[in-house]
């Protein structure tokens, strides 16, 4: 039987107690790091983990336990910004190795929002967006996506969630549309919705274009957040499912414990998740 001891050694990111600011520091070329082996999915980060962060502190625990992609948020890349803004934010980013590879959860509520998600999808220059179109909007998304190539992976958002639960309530309602219509599976959501997790990898694989992954206490609606692990989904037998059907996405975590001293249960988790991909 593998251990946590065994997944976090294998991940080569023991983090010592350390404070963000001087995080900061290391973030612009203080220290350098060894590379980190390539697992065969690339690790990333959902960008709302850093919802009580700065960019350049998010950046900073992003170079920390060695994270190159990253899911963007509005907080950080408003959806009004101006191209010298997007040029600006995004560059900070390019220049820490970091690489923006969409953008959301944007949420869609008219035509309107959903013009406006693309557009800015487009200026930031990325070919997906994570995003929530209500029922009624689904037509209209799909026509943006024809018109953009932009693809589009809704996300679901658990129990609480009145539109999309689990990721089935997405795929029986775009498994018709367009190809590039497809689903951001939040793992510790659909668990806590009741989601089989390798049933729902086997079955929507065509449609699973990216991944927010995270851990809960329980599969139902009380399950809270807890470090990659330590909770009740089965990493292994997820990991497994991934690698059989060749995912080729993104494994983006979303941590969303301690909010605001979030470093070790990323570095913990970033580690268990690599031990297990090893």
């Amino acid at each position: 039987m593998i251990s946590r001891r065994n997944f976090l050694k294998t991940s080569a990111i023991a983090v010592p107690a350390a404070s963000v600011s001087s995080l900061v520091v290391f973030a612009n070329g203080a220290h350098q790091r060894e590379p980190l082996k390539k697992s065969f999915l690339p690790v990333g980060m959902a960008g709302y983990t850093f919802v009580n962060y700065t960019i350049d502190q998010a950046i900073a625990i992003m170079n920390r336990v060695g994270i190159t992609h990253l899911s963007v948020k509005d907080f950080h890349l408003p959806l009004d910004s101006s191209p010298e803004t997007i040029r600006e934010v995004i560059g900070k980013f390019n220049d820490h190795g970091i690489q923006v590879y969409t953008v959301g959860v944007i949420y869609m509520k008219s035509e309107a929002e959903v013009d406006r998600a693309f557009d800015y999808a487009r200026r930031v220059g990325v070919n997906m967006i994570v995003g929530v179109p209500g029922y009624d909007l689904l037509g209209y998304t799909e026509k943006k996506v024809k018109e953009t190539n932009i693809k589009i992976a809704i996300h679901n958002h658990g129990p609480e969630d009145k539109l999309y639960p689990g990721p089935k309530d997405v795929y029986d309602r775009i498994n018709k549309m367009d190809k590039r219509m497809g689903l951001c599976l939040d793992i510790g959501h659909a668990f806590r919705a009741g989601t089989n997790l390798v049933k729902a990898v086997n079955e929507y694989a065509p449609r699973l274009f990216d991944l927010h992954i995270k851990d809960v206490t329980a599969g139902n609606a009380q399950g809270k957040a807890i470090e990659v692990g330590r909770g009740a989904i089965d990493f292994p037998s997820f990991i497994a499912a991934l690698r059989k059907i060749n995912y080729p996405g993104v494994c983006s975590l979303e941590f969303e414990k301690d909010m605001k001293d979030i470093l070790p249960g990323v570095a913990e988790s970033i580690g268990y998740l690599r031990g297990v991909m090893s």
